[in-house]
């Protein structure tokens, strides 16, 4: 289902915030082309996140830039350049999530593309913004995720920070670009006229947490504290959080510990009938439903709480996961390949539209794999033979 069909992206952006809002554009039928510099192309090419490569190359690369084409060319060359400035005069988006100053000194800032594609939606990530004095500092997601208070959200009161486990920064980023983008190609469908659309990683890790911050900021800057005991959140009462049982794990939302205790048969659990101590003595709570749970199995308490309904799920890992009937229902894996014919399996675009599914079998390029058809379908040579 092609929603975005038509529609050209330019896609200069590295690693992972830019390419994951480019991927998602690509789901949705819009061509995006890869802009990569001559020899070693996007750095996440070769940014290992662990030692599984795929034809020499980084598995996160292939998981990233399915779909898209890969434009081998020197912005920094002068006839390079030109080609490029022929293809954004096409183009309905062109992106990139450089640190400032970078695109100014290229000649490829908003302003100098405006100049030759008045329409264009041009749009930018960067680490944290343009301005202050943090503009120049990297935009990488660990050092973001410490910057933002995330990392004091996770793991018990007396445990150090604690990062996230995947690079949640970088793919909000890419997320909220991704909707600026939409709702920019959207008005201009109205109006006609391109725009400026600005994300800072900063911004978004913040916004990401705007359930804690609007706590803090309405509670007289009172800062989150976490449980001293299996916490899961730094604002929620007991019973909140994952507890040992005999042969794994379980994990407990929002629940009524009176319930709890009479489904459990954890006689400990009823000397807590106030609800207000549900959060004031959460860590005594806590204490007592942890070492209760340890009785038994997880199947055998979440046979008793999800047949009454109490919120709870088994907590698994990727091994147990993809052999639960929920999980293959879903279809969320997909098999795309290269173009040298190498499979590779990846999840899907989770969007849906009219019960359909968005995919699509096509793989990451190779570096510069499609100079010549794009050359040719732009008609980028005859262009630059006609301005010389």
């Amino acid at each position: 289902m092609n929603l975005l069909q038509d529609i050209l992206v330019v896609d200069f952006s590295q690693f992972l915030s830019g390419p994951s809002a480019s991927l998602r554009l690509a789901d949705m039928g819009a061509q995006v082309i890869k802009i990569e510099r001559p020899g070693s192309g996007d750095i996440c090419r070769q940014l290992y996140v662990s030692d599984v490569k795929i034809e020499g190359e980084s598995t996160i690369f292939h998981a990233i830039n399915r779909n898209k084409q890969s434009y081998e060319v020197d912005i920094k060359d002068p006839e390079d350049l030109e080609k490029v400035k022929q293809l954004l005069t096409k183009a309905d988006v062109m992106m990139h999530n450089f640190r400032p100053g970078v695109m100014e000194r290229i000649g490829l800032d908003y302003e100098s593309v405006k100049r030759i594609n008045p329409t264009i939606i041009y749009a930018e990530v960067t680490g944290y913004g343009n301005e202050g004095p943090w503009r120049d500092l990297p935009g990488q997601d660990l050092l973001l995720q410490a910057a933002s208070g995330l990392t004091w959200l996770s793991n018990n009161y007396d445990e150090n920070p604690t990062p996230m486990g995947v690079a949640v920064v970088d793919i909000m980023g890419g997320t909220h670009i991704a909707q600026g983008i939409l709702a920019a190609l959207f008005q201009r469908g109205i109006s006609g006229v391109g725009a400026l659309v600005q994300v800072s990683m900063f911004e978004s890790i913040l916004d990401f947490q705007f359930e804690v911050l609007t706590c803090y900021y309405n509670d007289g800057n009172q800062l989150p504290v976490r449980s001293s005991i299996n916490s899961g959140h730094a604002y929620v009462a007991a019973p909140y959080g994952i507890y040992k049982t005999r042969d794994g794990y379980i994990a407990l939302a929002m629940g009524n510990i009176l319930l709890l205790a009479q489904l459990l048969l954890c006689e400990a659990l009823k000397q807590f009938s106030d609800n207000n101590d549900w959060f004031t003595r959460r860590d005594t709570i806590k204490k007592v439903l942890a070492e209760h749970l340890l009785g038994n199995k997880t199947q055998y308490w979440l046979d008793i709480l999800e047949k009454a309904d109490v919120w709870c799920a088994p907590v698994l890992d990727y091994e147990n996961l993809v052999k639960q009937d929920g999980y293959r229902a879903l279809n969320m894996e997909i098999v795309v390949k290269t173009s040298n014919g190498l499979s590779v399996t990846t999840t899907r675009c989770p969007i849906r539209v009219d019960g359909k599914i968005l995919v699509s079998e096509k793989g990451a390029p190779v570096l510069g794999e499609h100079n010549q058809e794009i050359e040719h379908q732009f008609g980028l040579l005859n262009e630059l033979q006609n301005s010389n």
